[in-house]
This record gives structure tokens, C-alpha cells and sequence, in this order.
């Protein structure tokens, strides 16, 4: 079986190198400050700088969706703050643009700025009319496993039944299959039977188990809690070579897309996975 798709013109899957996708935050409550960006010249500059470190897609927040954090902003704010982030970044470079959302109205509004791309932290679960939007006005979804209840004990069975479910309701809507990828959400299960911390480290290790899916695999790990859990660094700014080394093992299992606040070093990384590979 051949996994391959197309987000917005960005091949990903079997026999193409893995991608890269950009992180940018306009949400000042981001887990990350190193990653938010709050005028248009900021924007500007750190969309330019990803694009010339190899940045193939540009995934861009406007409210944090850590689960640990209250970050709750209204619907018209977060798209307020797509918008007006999705425009300066258009104006700034070519790349294709993500919306991370999980919202339709924002959704819409990034998809008016320039977006191209929906990426749904709810794997289309919150908000009913995500996925009949996404099919009718938008070339691609990245579509993300999050908690819905808790309690689970196994993280892989979890995860593979929640995506399938992600992908049945995007099938539902007329979105073809071609288009989507899909996330485990590392970092979104916290309150699992088992601790969140061996949670995502069993995905990570298992990565390719989820191939049977038929769906390229991105994963966003970037400077996250498991990584300073595990290396006591508790500020994100100093978990960056923890990053890197989870970023090669899941290359190394199976990831075909990359999520990273740090182009430059992530491509370093992911380069020397695939050779490797």
C-alpha cells in the first residue's frame, strides 16, 4: 500500500522527502512565547525565514490548543487574529498557509485571508459543520487524534480508532481522501489510564502501526511537555535537542510530515533520519 496525499499542492507520503511544516502563533497564551509573533512586521520576517530554511507549509494559530492550558478565546477574536495573520503572511511569501483551528467560523475567515489548508485539532469532532466546509472551499486537512474520553489504556488502538473515525466523517463530507493527513496528537492525552508522558512516548515508538490507516502521518512534537518531562526542561525555549532526537525517531518510524517552531535544525534532523533510513 502506497500512502501518499496532497495538502494544497504540498506532496507528502511514500517516495517524496518529508515535509516540513512552519509553526506560527498569534496567541500570546501559546505554551511556547519563542513561538508567538504579534505584529505584521514579525510575521513578516519569521514567515520569510522559514520559507528560506525549507519550510514546505506554513501552519499558523491564532489560539493555543495545549489541553493543560486555559486559553479559550471567542470564535470572532481567534478569527480576527487568522485573518489578519494569514494576510500579512500571503504578502510575505508563497508557501502554502495552514489553519490551525478547530472552529468553522475561523476556518472560513482563514480561508477568505488565503488559507488553504484546514488543521483540525478535533479531528472534525467539535464543531459539526468543520468538515463540510474543509470539502466544499479548501485543498487540504491535517486531521489531529485528541482526547474524548478518559481513562484509556492503550495509546495505539486509541488513537488508529479515534482517526478512523476522523477519516469516516471526512468521507462523509465529500473530502476526498487524496487530501488528508493525519496527526496522533502527541501532547493532546492527559488524561489517559496510563501517564501522558509514556503516552506519547508509546505513539512516538510505534509510529508505524498506524499505517494501515492509508494516510500520510504528521507529527507535531516540537518542544513539548513529554520531552521536558523527561529531560527536566521546563521552560519550552531549552527543549530543542530533545526535539530533534524525537523528530529523527519518528522519521525513523514512519513520519511523513514534520510540525516545528525550528526549520533550520528540524530539516538538519529529519535529513539525517532519512538517510539513515
Amino acid at each position: 500500500m502506497t500512502v501518499y496525499a496532497r495538502l494544497a499542492g504540498v506532496e507528502a507520503g511514500d517516495g517524496v522527502p518529508v515535509r516540513l511544516v512552519g509553526a506560527i502563533n498569534v496567541s500570546p497564551e501559546s505554551f511556547y512565547a519563542g513561538s508567538v509573533a504579534q505584529s505584521e512586521t514579525s510575521l513578516a520576517r519569521l514567515a520569510e525565514q522559514m520559507a528560506a530554511e525549507g519550510a514546505d507549509l506554513l501552519d499558523i494559530g491564532a489560539m493555543s490548543t495545549a489541553p493543560y492550558l486555559t486559553t479559550e478565546i471567542s470564535a470572532d477574536e481567534e478569527a480576527r487574529r487568522l485573518a489578519s495573520a494569514i494576510g500579512a503572511v500571503r504578502r510575505a511569501v508563497s508557501l502554502p498557509v495552514s489553519a490551525d483551528t478547530k472552529r468553522s467560523g475561523p476556518a472560513r475567515a482563514a480561508l477568505d485571508a488565503g488559507a488553504t489548508v484546514i488543521n483540525d485539532v478535533s479531528g472534525l469532532r467539535h464543531d459539526p459543520g468543520m468538515a463540510s466546509l474543509i470539502a466544499a472551499r479548501a485543498s487540504g486537512a491535517i486531521l489531529m487524534a485528541s482526547e474524548t474520553s478518559p481513562g484509556a489504556q492503550e495509546a495505539v488502538p486509541t488513537v488508529r480508532d479515534l482517526l478512523a473515525q476522523s477519516l469516516e466523517a471526512a468521507r462523509a463530507a465529500g473530502l476526498p481522501e487524496r487530501h488528508i493527513v493525519l496527526d496522533p496528537g502527541i501532547g493532546f492525552f492527559r488524561q489517559a489510564g496510563i501517564p501522558w508522558h509514556a503516552w506519547d512516548r508509546e505513539i512516538l515508538r510505534r509510529l508505524s502501526e498506524l499505517r494501515v490507516l492509508g494516510r500520510p502521518i504528521l507529527v507535531g512534537l516540537s518542544r513539548k511537555s513529554f520531552i521536558g518531562h523527561l529531560l527536566g526542561r521546563q521552560d519550552p525555549g531549552d527543549r530543542l535537542p530533545g526535539s530533534l532526537a524525537a523528530t529523527a525517531v519518528a522519521v525513523l518510524n514512519g513520519a511523513h510530515l514534520i510540525r516545528t517552531h525550528d526549520v533550520r535544525a528540524t530539516r538538519d534532523a529529519i535529513r539525517m533520519a532519512e538517510a539513515l533510513r
